[in-house]
């Protein structure tokens, strides 16, 4: 049974849409079981249907850390808060890993601090899946642990990445790229420009550069860059997709004859939300931490939490991702 220590209380819309979340999750996987941390009465309050799962059990504190706090305080002196005590639960082998909506920095700060780094990492970073037009999604790393990343950084990035595609995305000699502002090998600054001449040495999979507007092309299934490029990146296809049928739904109402066209056309656009629908692989993994650590966006729904549980959680620990890192560091160190 895989066991997961689920923050109950992090996020916008906490308890009932982790707790929702939880509960679908539990249903569609048998061999999942989760240890929501958090108030006990609001947990069990926050949604219509009784938690009558052998499965999902109800751990007990009072604080919890908000968004406003600072991280590194937070992390340090709320000992009970709902985040600490299910990363705790990590660190003391009671669970196989954590989720958590809440707090970003207090999150990737206790996952230091209670988790720890795999042996050999220099920094975890944090790794998401974002969906393209093709299908199939581009692991996206780091996308905001380190504002800024030295070659040697990259490179790990790149590993870890290649390796988390390879064994949770199940793709095969995943592809490599960095992103940068052109595809040209002396693009970019020297940070990416170290970077390239390390990758081209070290990866017989590296595909070179790629530029943000080839994202969703299917250029590459692992794209590397720092923590302040990833972040911004992410930040914009978020506002981009969300925006961009609000302001497509606007339009069609000014206009009888689009409001009349759309009705036939709803079967496209839902296909086309779905394939941009950021919540099909739930969340982001701080990798390169012992344990699986996944942060899932303030605002996750339901849907958001449950999959985070079932395509990252799962397959994470199953093929033994952290592992497999490990053993990549260690050959790749012997080859230096």
């Amino acid at each position: 049974m895989l066991r997961v220590a689920v923050d109950a209380m992090g996020g916008d819309y906490a308890p009932d849409e982790i707790v929702k979340g939880v509960i679908t999750a539990v249903n569609k996987s048998k061999e999942l079981e989760v240890l929501l941390v958090g108030s006990e009465e609001k947990i069990r309050n926050s949604v219509d249907q009784k938690i009558n799962s052998s499965r999902i059990h109800v751990i007990h504190t009072d604080e919890a850390i908000g968004n406003d706090e600072d991280p590194g305080l937070a992390i340090r002196r709320k000992k009970k808060a709902s985040m600490v005590a299910a990363m705790q639960l990590v660190r003391s082998g009671e669970a196989d890993a954590v989720v958590s909506a809440g707090n970003t920095g207090a999150l990737m700060a206790g996952g230091l601090l209670f988790l720890g780094r795999i042996n050999g990492i220099k920094r975890p970073a944090l790794l998401t899946v974002i969906p393209t037009f093709k299908g199939g999604g581009i692991v996206v790393l780091d996308v905001g642990a380190n504002m800024d990343a030295k070659s040697d950084h990259m490179f790990q990035y790149a590993l870890m990445g290649d390796i988390y595609a390879s064994e949770v995305l199940g793709k095969v000699n995943p592809r490599i790229a960095l992103l940068n502002i052109g595809s040209e090998e002396n693009k970019g600054n020297h940070q990416v420009r170290a970077s390239y001449a390390l990758f081209e040495e070290s990866f017989n999979n590296f595909v070179g550069n790629v530029e943000a507007k080839e994202l969703f092309q299917n250029m590459a299934d692992v794209l590397v860059c720092d923590g302040f490029v990833g972040n911004v990146l992410l930040k914009t296809i978020e506002g981009v997709s969300r925006d961009m049928f609000a302001f497509l739904k606007e339009e069609i109402k000014k206009d009888i004859k689009a409001r009349v066209a759309s009705t036939m056309l709803l079967s496209v656009f839902k296909r086309v939300r779905n394939s941009l629908d950021d919540s099909e692989h739930g969340g982001a993994l701080l990798i390169g931490v012992k344990g699986a650590c996944i942060k899932c966006h303030g605002s996750s729904s339901a849907r958001a939490i449950s999959q985070a549980l079932l395509k990252q959680v799962i397959p994470t620990v199953n093929n033994k991702t952290n592992e497999k890192i490990e053993e990549a560091l260690r050959l790749s160190q012997l080859k230096g």
